[in-house]
C-alpha cells in the first residue's frame, strides 16, 4: 500500500498556561510564565516550592463527582484534551468509522498521587484499605483506555512510556498507523500529573529540580547562565491526525502535515544526557531523512531545553553537528520556559505549539534570557515573538534512559 500523507485536523490542550489550547498559545506568546508556588499540599520541608500547575483545577468542572473518584487526574487530564481536540476537528462521531480510529496516547509515570495514596491506605488501614480502583487508576495505558471507551472507538489502542520523550513518541507511531493504513484517524499525545509531595520529593533527591522560591516565575530560564536545573510541570496535550485523504473527505480544516521523525537512544546513563549527543544526533537525522529534506530546510526548532546545566549545552551542541551554520539561523526556542517541564505530556504540548508556530507564521519566545551563557550562543529567540513564515518546524523531547525524540511539521499545501 502507498505510503499516505497525514494531517493534524484538531488539538486539545491543558497546561500551566490554561485549559485550552488556545489559552496556551497565547500564553505562549505573551510571554506569560505558568509557574507559581505550590498551595494545594504542604511544601515546608521540601527544597523546591514551586511547580507549573493547573490553575483553579477542579475535577467536579468536567466530571461526575462519583467518576473522578475513579480517574486519576492523569486520566482526567486525557478525556479533558481529547474532548477539545475532538471539538476542534469538528469530527461527526456520529458517521465516523469508530472502527478505523486508534487512539494510541502515553503518560510517562502514570497515576502517581493514586500510587501514593494507596501506599498509604495500605500501610494505615490493612489490604481493606486499598481502593479496588487502585490498579486501573495507576497504569500508564489506562489514559488511553478511557478515551476509547468513552467515545467507542475500536481501532488501535495503546501506549508508549518513554518518560520525558512519551508524548513525542507516541504521535510518531500514530503518525505510521495512518501512514501505512491500518487507522484512518488517531487521537494521541501525552498526558501527566506529577506535581504533588512524592513527585517534587523525588525530583529533588535527585537534585533535578530549580531552587529559585524567591523568585518561581524566573526559574525556569532555559540557556541562560544563571538556570539551576528543570521545573516540574503537570497537564495534557493532545492531536486529532488524519490521513489527507479522510481530512479532505469531509473539509476538515488543516493546521498542517506531519512528514517525519526520528526516534533513537543515547545507550549512555539512565539520566545523563550523552555529552557527545550522539543519540540525539541521530534521532534528529533520521527525522530529516523519513521526511526528505535537508538541514537547510528547518527554519524552526522547539527545543527540549529543560533549563538543566548540562542538557541544555548537549542539546546545543547537537545542533550545530546535524545543522552547521545553518543552526544560527533556525529560530529556536524552549516553551518550557512558560510551562515547566511536563514529563510524558511535553513531547505533545511542544509539539502543539511547533505546529502553531507554522500555521500563525510565529514563533513563542524562550523567556528569562537574562544572562548569555558562551555555551548556549544560538538563537533561542529570546524574551518576545518573532513572526516568521515557517515551512518545516522540528520538535525534539529526550527522557531518562536516554529516549530521543524528533518530529518534523510542515506547512500544509495542497
Amino acid at each position: 500500500m502507498a505510503e499516505r500523507r497525514v494531517v493534524i485536523t484538531g488539538i486539545g490542550a491543558l497546561t500551566p498556561l490554561g485549559k485550552t489550547a488556545p489559552d496556551f498559545w497565547n500564553g505562549l506568546l505573551s510571554g506569560t510564565s505558568g509557574v507559581r508556588p505550590i498551595t494545594h499540599f504542604d511544601v515546608e520541608d521540601l527544597p523546591t516550592k514551586f511547580a507549573g500547575q493547573i490553575e483553579n483545577y477542579d475535577s467536579n468542572d468536567y466530571f461526575e463527582r462519583k467518576e473522578a473518584r475513579r480517574l486519576d487526574p492523569v486520566t482526567q487530564y486525557a478525556l479533558i484534551t481529547t474532548e477539545e481536540a475532538i471539538k476542534d476537528s469538528k469530527l461527526d462521531l456520529d458517521t465516523v468509522d469508530k472502527d478505523r480510529v486508534a487512539v494510541i496516547v502515553g503518560t510517562g509515570i502514570g497515576g502517581m498521587n493514586t500510587f501514593y495514596e494507596q501506599s498509604v491506605s495500605l500501610h494505615e488501614n490493612g489490604s481493606r484499605g486499598v481502593n479496588p480502583f487502585f490498579i486501573p487508576m495507576l497504569i500508564p495505558d489506562i489514559p488511553a483506555g478511557h478515551i476509547s471507551i468513552k467515545y467507542g472507538f475500536r481501532g488501535a489502542n495503546y501506549c508508549a512510556v518513554s518518560a520525558c520523550a512519551t508524548g513525542s513518541h507516541n504521535i510518531g507511531l500514530a503518525f505510521d498507523n495512518i501512514r501505512y493504513g491500518h487507522s484512518d484517524i488517531a487521537i494521541c499525545g501525552g498526558t501527566e500529573s506529577p506535581v504533588w509531595r512524592i513527585g517534587i520529593a523525588g525530583f529533588s533527591s535527585m537534585r533535578a529540580l530549580s531552587r529559585r522560591n524567591e523568585d518561581p516565575q524566573r526559574a525556569s530560564r532555559p540557556f541562560d547562565k544563571d538556570r539551576d536545573g528543570f521545573v516540574l510541570g503537570e497537564g495534557s496535550a493532545m492531536f486529532i491526525l488524519e490521513s489527507l485523504d479522510s481530512a479532505l473527505a469531509r473539509g476538515a480544516r488543516i493546521y498542517g502535515e506531519i512528514v517525519g521523525y526520528g526516534f533513537s537512544a543515547d545507550a549512555y546513563h539512565i539520566t545523563a544526557p550523552d555529552p557527545d549527543g550522539n543519540g540525539v544526533i541521530l534521532a534528529m537525522n533520521n527525522a530529516l531523512k523519513m521526511a526528505g529534506i535537508k538541514p537547510e530546510d528547518i527554519e524552526h526548532i522547539n527545543m527540549h531545553g529543560t533549563s538543566t546545566p548540562l542538557g541544555d549545552i548537549a542539546e546545543t551542541n547537537s545542533i550545530k553537528k546535524v545543522f552547521g551554520k545553518h543552526a544560527y539561523n533556525i529560530n529556536l526556542n524552549s516553551t518550557k520556559s512558560m510551562t515547566g517541564h511536563m514529563l510524558g505530556a511535553a513531547g505533545a504540548a511542544e509539539a502543539i505549539a511547533a505546529l502553531l508556530a507554522i500555521y500563525h507564521s510565529t514563533i513563542p519566545p524562550t523567556i528569562n534570557q537574562e544572562t548569555p551563557d558562551p555555551e548556549c550562543d544560538l538563537n533561542y529567540t529570546p524574551n518576545k515573538p518573532v513572526e516568521r513564515d515557517i515551512t518545516y518546524a522540528m520538535n525534539n523531547a529526550f527522557g531518562f534512559g536516554g529516549h530521543n525524540t524528533a518530529l518534523i511539521f510542515k506547512k500544509y499545501e495542497k
